[in-house]
């Protein structure tokens, strides 16, 4: 059974750990994790063992923005390639301070990912002392006493400097210009600091170093989504998939450049391989539901998108898309009960969505709230993007009609939305 340990001293968390571990125990520096290649060699061992992290949450530094976090860094790609190459009669036991892992992985408090195969133990909960808690003393590793090339790029990723992450990742190659991992953590620091030439040299002299890693391939991605290469980058998630099959991230992404690239079908196959290895990911949930309406899978789109609203009620996007999968599927009550909750909930008011909540009004009969939603976001547009509301309204409004013939006797309606798109109606 693999542990996540909460709550308590470190000490404690620790001693909690190791009365958990039986004897053949293998520990791991968090710190290291990252930047220290997981493999099956490295972790191999005859018969059942358990591997332990302490202070998990020194593996996920997140200093860099969210848009070019290292994936080396990230919770869902380390602890899945953590279980990956551990037997099924092993198992990995983490511990954590509360405060700092929600800061650096909240995932791990939602259950996505590989963090839905961990049972938590809550030592606040639980006031009787573990096993040991009064003699065992854990001390923090320290840098000095680590590999200086490995030294060096947990200070470059912990540094809330980009500058200073940049110059430590150059020192640790120039330590180690042999180091896949260091070559790929440049490359990190190079796009995140916009060089991007010099994170397509880096990327490049890691893929020669470690063609057979799916980090790689996965950065190599993200690298010409920059661009809008979406063949290519297509090519790289695909890639990083094919190395590790239960990597989320990787075909999720993967689903996203094959939609691009108007690929439906291999994109809805590309995302549920995501979602069998994040069951609670609502925004791949939420990419099956778009993806399904598209193919005109209406029931397969809406299954999907109340997932994602039950998952994440916040997510104001879950809302509006299971309000416009229905409303095309001609449940018109329930789309306008969908797009009033997402309303409700969206604190920017999305103009598109309040012109598309207008025409679920406008579908329910109810003409002058339409009216009055649909001015109201229109007017408020910039000239073009006003003309596009006006033209995707009129669009549906039509389609509407054709669905239900009695909407028709709402022409007055329907005849202003086409003068506005012809210049001759007024900003009112």
């Amino acid at each position: 059974m693999n542990l996540l340990i909460l709550g308590g001293s470190r000490d404690r968390r620790i001693a909690a750990a190791r009365a958990r571990s039986g004897a053949d125990c293998m520990t791991i520096d968090a710190a290291t994790l990252p930047f220290v290649r997981p493999t099956a060699a490295r972790l191999a061992g005859s018969g059942p063992r358990t591997l332990a992290v302490d202070d998990v949450e020194c593996a996920f530094p997140n200093a860099q923005a969210g848009a070019t976090r290292l994936v080396l860094t990230q919770s869902t790609y380390l602890v899945q390639k953590l279980l990956d190459l551990l037997n099924d009669d092993s198992q990995l036991i983490l511990t954590a301070d509360r405060a700092a892992l929600e800061q650096r992985a909240a995932e791990a408090f939602q259950a996505r990912g590989p963090w839905g195969a961990f049972e938590l133990v809550d030592l606040d909960a639980d006031a009787t002392p573990a096993a040991g808690d009064s003699i065992y003393r854990a001390e923090r590793s320290s840098v000095s006493s680590m590999p200086p090339v490995v030294a060096s790029l947990i200070q470059a990723y912990e540094s809330p400097s980009t500058t200073q992450r940049v110059a430590l990742c150059m020192e640790a190659v120039a330590l180690a210009p042999g180091d896949a991992a260091a070559q790929l953590a440049l490359a990190g620091a190079y796009r995140e600091a916009g060089d991007m030439a010099g994170a397509r040299a880096a990327l490049d002299r890691a893929a020669a170093l470690a063609p057979d890693w799916e980090a790689v391939w996965y950065e190599d991605g993200k690298f010409w989504l920059g661009y809008d290469d979406m063949e290519r980058a297509r090519a790289a998630f695909q890639r990083a998939g094919e190395l590790m099959p239960s990597f989320s991230a990787a075909f999720s992404n993967l689903g996203a450049t094959l939609g691009e690239l108007d690929r439906p079908e291999e994109a809805l196959a590309a995302f549920r391989q995501a979602l069998a290895h994040d069951p609670r990911g609502f925004a791949i949930l939420n990419n099956i539901g778009v993806v399904s309406r598209e193919l005109g899978r209406f029931d397969e789109s809406e299954a999907a998108l109340r997932r994602v609203v039950d998952l994440a009620p916040d997510f104001v996007f879950g809302h509006y898309n299971l309000g416009h999968t229905r409303l095309l599927a001609g449940k018109v009550r329930e789309a306008l009960a969908a797009y009033e909750e997402g309303w409700r909930r969206d604190p920017e008011k999305n103009r598109r969505q309040g012109c598309r909540l207008a025409m679920a009004r406008f579908a329910n009969g109810d003409v002058d709230g339409a009216a009055r939603d649909l001015w109201r976001c229109a007017n408020a547009a910039p000239a073009a993007e006003r003309e596009d509301l006006l033209l995707e309204a009129y669009e549906i409004v039509h389609a509407l009609i054709a669905q239900h013939p009695a909407l028709a006797a709402h022409r007055a309606f329907v005849e202003r939305i086409g003068q506005a798109i012809a210049g001759r109606e007024p900003l009112a």
